[in-house]
């Protein structure tokens, strides 16, 4: 039979890892369920300028490294796996991994969410390299440089109207012949001097390597499917976000896009004990800081609600 333990943490991203750090310091001995992907999206970055006390910058696999030695070193304990089950109805709560089970009095929900991507045979080696998913995170590596947005919802127009502060030109790619995004934000990209729009074409290919970087991308028409080349130095996908939330469908209150609701000023869910922290219930920011916030947020319940039960 396994030991109950008073935490269990699921994901080692910024969330889950500040919330490690904060309950194994208020001696909660947080075992840490890694998931399939450690360290989550912040992996994929290489370098990260805007996360605050590294003057020089620090790469995405190093900042996560340097926060689980931390947690390792107030006594978190982590194990590599998935759960494949998740039952809240008792108390202590249960986490099955395959033939695994886990119990905890306190769940701490950190799953982050996956950005959407294309699916093209060079994304995961140009990722970092001239490709992104978040325009605050990069977009200032691209000063006066030509960049790419896919996408046509307000996202993407949000991203292109960001990445106008640093880039000589933004195109907007659109698979549609329109876009999908409001009106306002609609009339603010066709606006913009900096902003061009190509409609009806579909990001087929992705050109350059690790040491080049993105030098372009083939685009293909959707109706004629005409091939042609683009050149550029960035390219950013604005095409969503996916949060990893299906495991508790049916258990935990989510919006109609499957992000954990929480209470407000709060990272309580609506099971008393199970705290959600993160993009997987932060849909607005999604930037490291903002979900290390929440994670100490969530210890710091946590810990109230076990001296209060």
């Amino acid at each position: 039979m396994s030991e109950t333990h008073q935490v269990i943490i699921l994901g080692s991203g910024p969330a889950g890892l500040t919330a490690a750090v904060y309950c194994a310091r208020a001696s909660l001995s947080p075992l840490v369920i890694e998931g399939p992907e450690p360290g989550g999206q912040l992996t994929t970055t290489t370098d990260v300028e805007n996360y605050p006390g590294f003057s020089k910058g620090i790469t995405g696999p190093d900042l996560i490294q340097e926060m689980r030695l931390q947690a390792e070193r107030f006594g978190s304990t982590f194990v590599r796996g998935l759960v494949n089950k998740a039952d809240f109805n008792t108390t202590p709560f249960s986490l099955h991994l395959g033939e695994r089970q886990e119990k905890a009095h306190i769940v701490i929900i950190a799953t982050g969410a996956t950005a959407k991507t294309l699916g093209l045979a060079k994304e995961k080696e140009l990722m970092g390299f001239g490709l992104s998913t978040c325009a605050t995170c990069d977009g200032a590596f691209f000063k006066d440089q030509e960049i790419v947005v896919i996408g046509g919802g307000d996202s993407a127009c949000e991203e292109a109207l960001f990445l106008t502060k640093f880039g000589s030109r933004v195109r907007v790619v659109l698979r549609r012949d329109q876009f999908r995004a409001s009106k306002i934000m609609v009339q603010r990209v066709l606006d913009h001097p900096k902003i061009e729009i190509i409609f009806s074409k579909n990001l087929v290919d992705l050109l350059g390597d690790r040491k080049t970087g993105i030098t372009g991308g083939i685009l293909e028409d959707t109706k004629s499917h005409e091939k042609i080349e683009i050149e550029c130095n960035a390219i950013f996908y604005a095409i969503g976000h996916q949060p990893n939330t299906a495991l508790f469908k049916d258990i935990l209150e989510m919006d109609e896009n499957g992000y954990l609701i929480t209470q407000p000023n709060s990272t309580r869910t609506n099971v008393p004990g199970v705290f959600a922290c993160g993009d997987v219930q932060d849909h607005v920011f999604r930037q490291a800081i903002t979900a290390a916030g929440t994670g100490c947020m969530a210890a710091i319940e946590a810990e109230r609600y076990l001296a209060g039960h």
